[in-house]
């Protein structure tokens, strides 16, 4: 009997262990989604003359991503952070202009001036 309640127990105990790593997992997804869309968004929004760009997606009062672009020599550094609940993941990329231009993204100039 003792053995039933053992593995009775062992059973419950696993099965809430693998539901909460499930929620973090889910929860890490979202952020990670999140910072995705910080990225896209700035690849698309590339400014034609700041050398630099800060900006918040926020939609009802919650913030999705924080995106930092700075242009470097021959190409964009973007830094995306994703947020969900109190999860926060970070995306550096690194694009030349010539591959930015042959993914199909609209890239002002190669030459730049400072804020």
């Amino acid at each position: 009997m003792k053995l039933i309640y053992l593995l009775a127990f062992s059973f419950i105990f696993s099965s809430a262990f693998i539901l909460a790593q499930n929620k973090t997992e889910q929860d890490i997804d979202v952020a990670y989604q999140n910072a995705k869309k910080g990225i896209y968004w700035a690849l698309s929004n590339i400014p034609g003359k700041k050398a630099k760009l800060d900006h918040d997606l926020i939609d009802l009062d919650n913030l999705y991503s924080n995106i930092k672009l700075s242009k470097e020599i021959n190409g964009v550094k973007v830094v995306s952070t994703g947020f969900n609940n109190s999860n926060v993941v970070e995306i550096t990329i690194y694009r030349s202009y010539e591959s930015l231009k042959t993914e199909g993204y609209n890239v002002p100039s190669t030459t730049w001036e400072g804020d």
